[in-house]
């Protein structure tokens, strides 16, 4: 059996890692996606962070060690007893026995901190928006799901302002794919921009067919180790459909994974659609499968090696 492809999606503290991940799993099945949140490798809970005065964004605040040896485990097809924290109450409970399925996503604050967290993932997402645009996406979940009030989120978020900047947000540049959600010419979810930086560490879906026409709004940008493609937030629903269906007839082989939920995602309990996001979702899809692809064929990897990629951290 060919080895399980593994996805990081990382970034800082609601930055949307959850909505990306859960359309994307929606897409490949449940039952072929083994998911595994970094928080799980907290060192400290809730009570033991405020005692060591250190927030979960620092690296010595996580087994940052087991992590890379869980990961490596996942990635050669192995299982691992893993940790669990619980979010809502800051605690742990007991560890889960987790088994690696065809795909695996790993989510979290610090998954490309090291070079070995970083050689376990076949492909690495980093999710980038502007800072106002996070903040405010922080105060509504965690008032809203994690029992917070909007000042203990406020100062929360200045309290861990220097680790972000330290740890989490320079993590970008070991990314394949960087997205920036930002606010649209709409100002509502829905319509939500997208600057999505697509880095020469794999082979991208050329999308230059798209480029130029005036009714369509989208621009790509061409620099030496990278792309950046820009999609506006109000773009036509048909013309979204026309670049996921391009995206789709490059990977014919995976077919099966079509679906009309490309871009979906929830605000409380309503269900809404972002074309968006559906573009970023199957760009992702496609570097999945695509993967899935070369692995079951024999090969190690789909990566491509960066000549500006240093060694270590």
């Amino acid at each position: 059996m060919a080895r399980p492809i593994i996805l990081g999606v990382v970034g800082d503290s609601a930055t949307g890692k959850t909505t990306l991940s859960r359309g994307l799993v929606r897409m490949l099945g449940d039952e072929n996606v083994t998911h595994v949140a970094a928080d799980d490798y907290h060192r400290y809970d809730r009570r033991q962070r405020a005692e060591h005065a250190i927030t979960p964004l620092h690296p010595d605040c996580n087994y940052i060690d087991i992590m890379e040896r869980h990961f490596a485990e996942l990635h050669d097809g192995h299982a691992i007893l893993k940790p669990v924290y619980r979010h809502k109450h800051g605690t742990f409970g007991p560890p889960v026995y987790t088994k690696p399925k065809q795909f695996t996503l790993i989510e979290g604050l610090l998954g490309y901190h090291t070079e070995a967290l970083r050689e376990s993932y076949d492909v690495r997402v980093f999710l980038a928006p502007p800072e106002d645009l996070r903040r405010k996406w922080k105060v509504q979940r965690d008032c809203s799901r994690r029992g917070y009030t909007t000042d203990q989120v406020l100062d929360e978020l200045d309290r861990r302002e220097p680790d972000s900047e330290l740890y989490i947000r320079p993590q970008q540049r070991w990314a394949d794919i960087v997205v920036s959600f930002m606010p649209g010419s709409r100002g509502d979810q829905e319509h939500l921009d997208a600057e999505i930086v697509l880095r020469e560490g794999l082979n991208h879906p050329d999308l230059s067919e798209f480029v130029g026409d005036g009714d369509t709004g989208l621009q790509l940008k061409v620099h030496e180790h990278e792309q950046t493609l820009f999609i506006p937030g109000d773009i036509d629903p048909a013309r979204g459909s026309e670049i996921e269906e391009s995206v789709w007839q490059r990977m014919h082989f995976a077919s099966h994974l079509r679906s009309e939920r490309l871009g979906e995602f929830t605000v409380a309990t309503e269900l809404h659609r972002s074309e968006s996001l559906a573009v970023v979702q199957v760009l992702v899809l496609y570097h999945l499968a695509t993967a899935r692809a070369a692995v079951a064929l024999g090969s190690d990897s789909t990566r491509v090696d960066r000549e500006d990629e240093p060694a270590t951290t």
